[in-house]
């Protein structure tokens, strides 16, 4: 289009002059004594901008020799940036080819070329981590802390990303408590902290970084169901050897953490363990009523009892209970099991007989053969405790 209007503006200008040059008469005079130059007005104007146009073309190419050496700089500098963005653009390539080692190579080139220096750095140092290279890897780390402040976040990310695979959990929780005062703020280095402070056993923490991450549904649910069990789990056990101390730690967490069977499992042994039966039992009665666990149903019944003047009504206060059970759940091996051992705290050894054998019945096991061994080495019965001690021994090398 625009060649077009150039052609007809020529042409345009072609007739105007014929024009011109048919009805003027004029002429142009020039005298420098002792000389005279006369000429027409039309050939005057030809020549006018005719010497223009030879000045003009005079200029530009004298500007342009001027400038030659800028033009030079700048195409070398043009080739050299390409050179490097596709040198970088192979390193990339090389790297989720898993070609490590070319990989850093390119990155380098991309990085001497200026091609994006900052990023070809934090490409060559997790390229040298691969090759566990790590000091080259520092070094890498190095250049691109140089590529200034808009780098730095993912720099950071690179430093604690290469520090979890080393499993060195505080240099990478350092490294992302460095991102922001207030800790970090965005979903990528929520996921590696809750992966530090869960590797320090910083447990608050976890808590805390699954429950954000949850609610903005950045993880699966059964992944922060699992980050918060490990951690109640862990802090329970730190408050294991004082009573008053487990006893808070339980209140501390939530109702629906606390039915969790790991969670209730945990606390019901260290509560045991510290003499709190009642407590225990109530643990597990209550995660029960909620989700039925054949290793919890297990627990109950291997609770140690108090004193001997409270070891009777404790078993049967058990006994009592998991018999309700045993109304809804008839064939549920783990319950007459339980069941069994109850029996047997509370030396009602005939009925004890009678549920574990009913538990084996049902499923098979080295515990209620062991069981049912011990039972009959207490009553006497020499050749049945044998019997069940060598099927248990065959069942366990099963």
């Amino acid at each position: 289009m625009r060649a077009l209007f150039w052609l007809l503006a020529v042409f345009a200008g072609a007739v105007a002059l014929v024009l011109f040059g048919h009805a003027d008469n004029g002429y142009v005079l020039f005298v420098y004594p002792p000389y005279r130059l006369e000429t027409s007005l039309l050939f005057f104007g030809v020549a006018a901008v005719a010497v223009f146009a030879v000045l003009y073309a005079a200029a530009r190419l004298a500007h342009h020799v001027l400038a030659l050496p800028v033009h030079v700089r700048n195409f070398r500098q043009r080739r050299r940036r390409e050179r490097g963005q596709t040198a970088l653009a192979s390193a990339l390539q090389s790297y989720f080819e898993g070609r490590y080692a070319r990989a850093e190579k390119e990155a380098a080139a991309a990085h001497a070329a200026g091609a994006v220096p900052g990023l070809a750095a934090l490409l060559a140092a997790r390229a040298a981590h691969q090759m566990r290279n790590f000091e080259q890897r520092d070094q890498w780390l190095e250049r691109a802390a140089q590529a200034g402040e808009s780098l730095e976040v993912a720099r950071q990310i690179t430093r604690a990303e290469l520090a979890l695979e080393e499993r060195d959990f505080a240099a990478a929780r350092d490294a992302l408590k460095g991102l922001h005062g207030a800790g970090p703020k965005h979903i990528a280095s929520l996921r590696l902290l809750l992966r530090a402070e869960r590797g320090v056993g910083n447990w608050e923490e976890v808590l805390r970084i699954a429950s954000q991450l949850a609610k903005r549904d950045a993880i699966a649910p059964a992944a922060a169901e699992e980050y918060t069990v490990q951690a109640h789990v862990a802090l329970l056990a730190r408050a294991a050897s004082d009573r008053a101390a487990l006893q808070a730690r339980w209140r501390e967490i939530p109702a629906r953490d606390q039915i969790q069977p790991r969670v209730a499992a945990a606390a019901a042994r260290h509560a045991a363990a510290l003499g709190a039966a009642a407590l225990a039992r109530d643990i597990i009665e209550r995660s029960l009523a909620a989700e039925w666990s054949a290793p919890l149903v297990a627990l109950y019944g291997e609770l140690p009892a108090l004193e001997a003047t409270e070891r009777a009504a404790e078993a049967r206060r058990r006994t009592e209970k998991a018999e309700k059970w045993l109304l809804e759940r008839p064939e549920d091996p783990q319950l007459l099991a339980t069941l069994g051992r109850l029996c047997a705290h509370s030396e009602l050894w005939g009925k004890a007989q009678s549920y574990f054998e009913a538990s084996l019945s049902f499923e098979e096991t080295r515990a209620a053969h062991l069981e049912l061994a011990r039972l009959a080495e207490r009553t006497g019965r020499e050749a049945d405790a044998q019997s069940h001690f060598r099927r248990a021994a065959e069942l366990s090398g099963a």
